[in-house]
This record gives structure tokens, sequence and C-alpha cells, in this order.
């Protein structure tokens, strides 16, 4: 079992990022910029690494090699991108790792590239300024194209191996992982369980209480043994079921018009630990869009396209304005769902004015956007 802390830090040992690992500030793959870069990167560690697992470390300062920690990146469906833009696309996993020295709120990335039966992957369509049918390696720690006929060569399978024994998990580190989880989370009621005698998971929600059901939000669970972290934020709700062999976390969305709201099924995470000291964790979206009024919804959208043209010319909102604004991203993303095809265009133009407004519409604002994302991507 790898402890993945330790293999971060092993692999920034390695103070210059290689032809088996890169380093990141941050991942902004919401552009294309960004999304065709980070593709770039995993072709070329894919390629360059045909036998064994390549990385990226988000959130570290290039230049003095220094932890800085990035917000929590819960995308799940990140495997979706890769399958959708690249051939012979390899296996790509995103986890979020949390280090002591970081705030609560701050984490560790960690890409992790396995290929696929060493076959030579390349785009399978143009992204960007990068053009189908092209081919990345990796020449030291930069990502290069290749044009000619490429021999794929296993160069690093030993160095990797060697890094990734000695960042295996042991007893004192367990027991530090939990007494620190526990210590840390006492606002929030922390709970820990033991699944098949081995792995060892810490969580801990505010709860919340919903016509009879529980609803937890503000939730932390960590993968104690290998300190992987999977968090819900202050605005998500979910519902947590326990089993001797499952972890299983529902994630709900309120959605609804004229401050009537309903809670809807987003998408299913289960973490299944097995007899052989391994453990799988599973996502499924569940979302079924629901539908309203199309009459209803004109007015509504076309009263948000009123708000954003307001914001974008500087004029004042009315007091109707002000409380409208609140509802506004989740009412273009129910207008999305509902088929109005623009709406999604809208809601991603009225960004930066709803930046600048105000600091919680923001926040709504980027809830709508990471909702949009998962449903897209599925």
């Amino acid at each position: 079992m790898i402890n993945k802390r330790l293999l971060i830090k092993n692999l920034l040992a390695h103070n210059d990022e290689n032809s088996f690992y890169d380093k990141k500030r941050k991942l902004n793959i919401g552009e294309k910029e960004g999304k065709a870069k980070f593709l770039k990167h995993i072709c070329a560690l894919a390629n360059s690494n045909p036998k064994n697992n390549s990385y990226i470390v988000i959130g570290v300062e290039d230049e003095e090699n220094k932890v800085i920690g990035v917000d929590f990146f819960d995308d799940s469906k990140i495997q979706n991108l890769v399958n959708a833009y690249l051939s012979n696309p390899p296996i790509v996993s995103y986890e979020n790792i949390p280090f002591p020295h970081l705030p609560s709120d701050k984490v560790v990335g960690l890409v992790t590239i396995r290929p696929e039966d060493g076959k030579l992957c390349s785009l399978r369509k143009n992204i960007w300024k990068y053009y189908g049918g092209s081919v990345f390696f990796r020449e030291g720690s930069i990502s290069m194209p290749k044009v000619f006929d490429i021999e794929i060569k296993d160069v690093n399978s030993e160095l990797v191996s060697a890094i990734e024994s000695h960042a295996q998990n042991n007893i004192e580190l367990t027991l530090d992982g939990v007494f620190h989880f526990m210590s840390s989370r006492k606002d929030y009621n922390p709970n820990y369980k033991v699944f098949k005698e081995y792995f060892v998971v810490c969580w801990a929600a505010k709860e919340k209480r919903q016509n009879g059901e529980t609803y937890y939000s503000r939730v932390d669970i960590e993968l104690i043994n290998e300190h992987v972290k999977l968090f819900y934020s202050e605005l998500d709700e979910v519902s947590i079921t326990i089993t001797e062999e499952h972890f299983k976390i529902v994630e709900y969305v309120q959605l609804g018009l004229h401050d009537t709201y309903t809670y809807y099924p987003l998408e299913e995470v289960v973490i299944t630990f097995k007899d052989n000291a391994s453990y799988d964790i599973e996502s499924k979206l569940l979302f079924q869009p629901p539908q309203f009024d199309r009459k209803t919804l004109f007015h509504l959208y076309n009263s948000n396209n009123a708000i954003i043209d307001k914001l974008k010319n500087k004029i004042p909102l009315s007091k109707n304005d002000k409380k409208d604004i609140i509802n506004l991203p989740a009412t273009y993303l129910i207008c999305y769902f509902n088929d109005f095809s623009e709406a999604k265009e809208k809601l991603e133009e009225a960004k930066p004015y709803l930046k600048a407004y105000d600091s919680n519409v923001y926040l709504l604002y980027k809830e709508s956007i990471r909702i949009l994302r998962k449903v897209r991507y599925s």
C-alpha cells in the first residue's frame, strides 16, 4: 500500500521534472488552452513510460520546489476527458492529498498515469493549437511533439519502482494520520472505521436533517493508509452509508424555482474494500435533470440576461435584481438542462461580473459550473 503523501515527497526529492514526473503550480482544464496542455503532458508521460506509472504533482512552486497546495479538485470524470481526446489512452486518476502544514482547504493534487499495453498514445482530434494525430514524448522536463518513426523505450521502470517502494505505508504513519485527523476535525464530530482489518477511513461532517432524512455538509473523508482525501464543501449536501465492505457517499443538489427547491441525486461514490488489501473508488452519475414549464423559464432566462447586461454596463441593480441574482447561476443551469442551448455560454460569460459583484454569488456560480462539468463529462 503506497502512502501517497510520502510518494509525493519522494518525487519532489528529484528536484527537476523529468521523463516520469512533472509538477505544476495549478491545473486548469476549464479552458481550452489548459485542457490541451494537460492532455499533451498526459500523452507525453504515457509514451515515455510504457511499463510503469508516471505522475504529475499539482500545487508546487516550480522554482523553489515548495509545496503550497491547491483547492480541492473533485473531477472524477477526468478519465472521460482523456478517453475523448487521446488514442490508446492511459488510465488516469486524480487524487487529493492533504499535507499537515497546509490550511485545511488546501491539498496537493496527484495525477497518476498508467499506460495501456505499451501502445503509442496520440491526440485523437484537434484541440487548441495541437493537431489530431500528434504524438508527444518527454525530453527531460519538456513534453515535445514527435513527427518521425518512434520507438517506445522503457528506461524508468527500475527508478519508479524504487521510488514507489520507499513510499510504502507503515503502522506509525497510519496512527499519526488517525491522530492528526481526529484532533484537527473536532468541530465536526470525527469518526473512524477499520475495513477488512487493514484500511482505516476517518471522516467528519456537519449534520443536517431535512424532512426526516439526514444529510451532511463540510464533509472530510480520508483514506489514512494512502492519505487520499475526499471533500464536500459547505454548499454540498450528501448522504453517507457504511457497511463492512463499502463506504458510500451520495451527493445531492438542490434545484428549483421561486424559492421552492427539491433534492436531486447528483453522483454516487462508492469505496469498496477487498480481502486482498486493495480497494476501488467508483463514481456513477445519478442526475436526471428536472423539467419545468418553458414559459416560466423564458421569463427567468431573459431576466438573468438583463441582470448580466446591467452588471456589464455598471448599472445599479434594483431590489428585485439583488434578490434574483442569488438564484441566477442555478437558474441558468436549469435552463440549460431544459434545452436552452445558449444558457451554458451565458453562465460562463457571467463569471467575471458575478465575481466582481459578490463573493457569495460567485461561490454559487462555481457550484453550478462544477455540476455542469460533471454532467457534461459523463
